[in-house]
């Protein structure tokens, strides 16, 4: 069966190279003899993947010697719990700004074990658009935002301000490594990979080192990341194979010419479906233009019935994975960075097709 045109928002589309070539190691992985999914985390051909993962991340990225690069698992939600857990000392407050979904849930399991502080939120716009700059609680922990939404399909062109010596927490869990990242800005940067840089199932932090030793101690050492770095990213059974084929995915992006390249590409997608969205007839786009993000194209066929139909449409050509979110309805088209041209020429062949059938 011909591979499908694959908008989903998570897990997303990988390159088919990549998928190619893990696919060649699934019996034997180079000349070891034991399949990829089959190697124990202790053996140096695991060694080699991880340590060439976390290389490449560094040189992607540009991340600064002071930055510890953690490999683990539970995804951005774990994180939403071990943040706080973390760098919250007592008598302190978490500051979260909330500009969508993930945000209110990263806020909600901060509240259940200590103070927080809603330093900003665009809630009261059904999170059309950004929220303003932060106001600070009077003793931060830290401040804490969400880089892009997901559902709500707004972005952050630029970190918000932090106040001086405050540390600068991002969920990047949709757009790392979709575009640059001043990692000197931020002292905690977390993500699942399963938008951009691989398959669900791995989670990346990257922390400053003098932040990492900030836990109670009566906190359990699986949850701490000192413990972790500690270990090397092997406290306990990493995902083996999410880790092999996510630096799969950071060779391709070194091949495709980095991560400056890959904003250059996904702000150009982006730009060709947003206007034939807005010189359409019958389609509209459901974010303010100036938080529109780059990687969750988020419109509507104007009613719930209209927008069957575009899918049904949609289905029709080989198009799939453009339902938006249960939560909001709408239409979804996620444009991470293996979404080939060809994915986006067909979507706008559909979209033509639908406007002709609507108006005729």
């Amino acid at each position: 069966m011909p591979r499908l045109f694959n908008f989903s928002a998570g897990p997303a589309v990988l390159p088919e190279s990549v998928l190619a070539h893990a696919s060649q190691h699934l019996l034997c992985l180079g000349e070891t003899g034991v399949g990829a999914l089959e190697h124990s985390h202790r053996g140096d051909a695991f060694a080699e993947i991880l340590a060439s993962a976390e290389a490449r991340i560094r040189r992607l990225a540009d991340v600064p010697d002071d930055i510890d690069v953690l490999f683990l698992q539970g995804g951005a939600s774990l994180q939403f719990a071990m943040l706080p857990a973390n760098l919250r000392g007592d008598g302190q407050t978490a500051d979260y700004i909330i500009s969508g979904h993930w945000s209110q849930k990263a806020i909600e399991a901060a509240r259940t074990n200590g103070l927080v502080h809603v330093a900003a939120s665009s809630e009261d716009s059904g999170f059309r658009r950004l929220p303003d700059n932060p106001v600070s609680s009077t003793q931060p922990a830290y401040l804490h935002y969400t880089s892009n939404n997901t559902i709500a399909g707004t972005q952050f062109s630029a970190p918000p301000p932090a106040p001086d010596n405050i540390p600068l927490v991002c969920d990047a869990s949709s757009d790392l490594f979709s575009r640059p990242l001043d990692l000197n800005l931020h002292d905690l940067v977390y993500a699942g990979v399963q938008k951009n840089l691989g398959p669900a199932g791995l989670t990346v932090v990257l922390i400053r080192r003098q932040r990492l030793d900030r836990a109670r101690r009566t906190l359990p050492a699986i949850l701490r990341y000192q413990a972790h770095a500690d270990a090397g990213s092997l406290y306990h059974t990493p995902p083996v194979f999410s880790i092999f084929v996510t630096e799969l995915v950071l060779r391709w992006l070194e091949e495709q010419g980095g991560l400056q390249v890959m904003a250059q590409r996904n702000r150009a997608q982006a730009d060709r479906l947003y206007d034939r969205i807005d010189a359409s007839t019958v389609l509209e786009g459901l974010v303010d233009r100036e938080a529109r993000s780059l990687m969750n194209v988020v419109f509507s066929a104007g009613s719930p019935a209209a927008d069957t139909r575009f899918l049904a449409l949609c289905q029709q050509a080989g198009v799939v994975g453009l339902r938006g979110h249960r939560s909001v309805g709408g239409l979804r088209a996620s444009l991470y960075n293996a979404q080939p041209e060809a994915a986006v020429d067909r979507l706008l062949e559909v979209i033509d097709a639908f406007e002709a059938e609507t108006s005729g």
